[in-house]
């Protein structure tokens, strides 16, 4: 769970650090690839949950 958390806030930091300092964000600009994005995110905490 803290893997989780801690992986959330960098996101959430890497985001705002892009905003601010208009850099374009490392991101899928449509909302598929936002979509796959947060699928294979949820994929990789399912199998460290069942595998760990």
């Amino acid at each position: 769970m803290i893997t989780a958390l801690v992986g959330m806030m960098l996101a959430l930091a890497i985001g705002i650090a892009c905003r601010w300092l208009d850099i374009p964000v490392p991101a899928p600009p449509r909302l598929q690839g936002a979509l796959l994005v947060v699928a294979m995110t949820a994929g990789f905490l399912a199998a460290d949950r069942l595998l760990g």
